[in-house]
């Protein structure tokens, strides 16, 4: 698996952010909001911590918002392989039947976490000059980034 996922998580902006995925296959591009999944950001860092040491076929799923579109980004580990989904639904209703799978990509664990890694490291490098907080209108999850950053050295970063 060569394909190599970037991960793109733009300073915040007015309660917004602009995060994106990029495989060299496909990309996503979207903004978000701050609101009303205000745990967005320490879901997924918790999400990919757990998944580091995850069991075959278990799934994370990760609720987010651009007001009315509604995104889940689901996660699930087979042995060594991660496989990601982006889906989108028209509002933050998720009917079934509704959601478009608008980015898919599968890739080593390691690497799907590392790629994860870069993008919150440098948000966290750059939280004060971007004034993180106050943009985003939420915590930096130091705890929830600390702990991913702990389990990825452990498993091999």
């Amino acid at each position: 698996m060569t394909n190599k996922l970037e991960v793109s998580f733009n300073s915040p902006q007015c309660g917004w952010m602009s995060i994106g995925f990029d495989d060299g296959k496909s990309e996503f591009h979207t903004t978000t909001a701050y609101t009303p999944h205000s745990q967005a950001l320490p879901e997924i860092l918790r999400s990919l911590a757990s998944l580091i040491d995850a069991s075959d076929h278990e799934m994370f799923k990760i609720e987010w918002s651009r007001n009315p579109e509604a995104y889940s980004l689901f996660f699930r580990r087979t042995e060594e392989t991660v496989f990601f989904q982006v889906v989108e639904y028209p509002t933050g209703n998720r009917l079934d039947g509704e959601g478009e799978i608008v980015f898919s990509h599968h890739g080593n664990v390691r690497d799907f976490c590392r790629s994860f890694y870069q993008t919150f490291a440098q948000l966290y490098e750059d939280r004060e000059t971007d004034e993180f907080e106050f943009n985003w209108r939420q915590p930096f999850p130091f705890e929830e980034f600390a702990q991913f950053e702990s389990k990825l050295k452990s498993y091999g970063q």
